[in-house]
């Protein structure tokens, strides 16, 4: 298991919003730059990866050292 200072974990809760808004907007908006129709599984699969990593850095956040 991952132990992680508070520093450390600070900056994970800092940066983890982060990379769940990229995952989202690369799997939903991303798919308008294609030519590949719209694919909803695609989109519901964004919007389930951007909850799960607001989630964890949500726990995260509220974890004790």
């Amino acid at each position: 298991m991952l132990i992680l200072n508070r520093e450390q974990r600070r900056v994970l809760v800092d940066k983890l919003p982060d990379v769940a808004n990229v995952a989202a907007g690369a799997m939903v908006f991303g798919q308008a730059l294609t030519e590949r129709t719209f694919s909803l599984r695609l989109a519901a699969l964004g919007v389930a990866l951007w909850a799960l990593l607001l989630i964890c850095s949500v726990l995260l956040a509220g974890r004790s050292e």
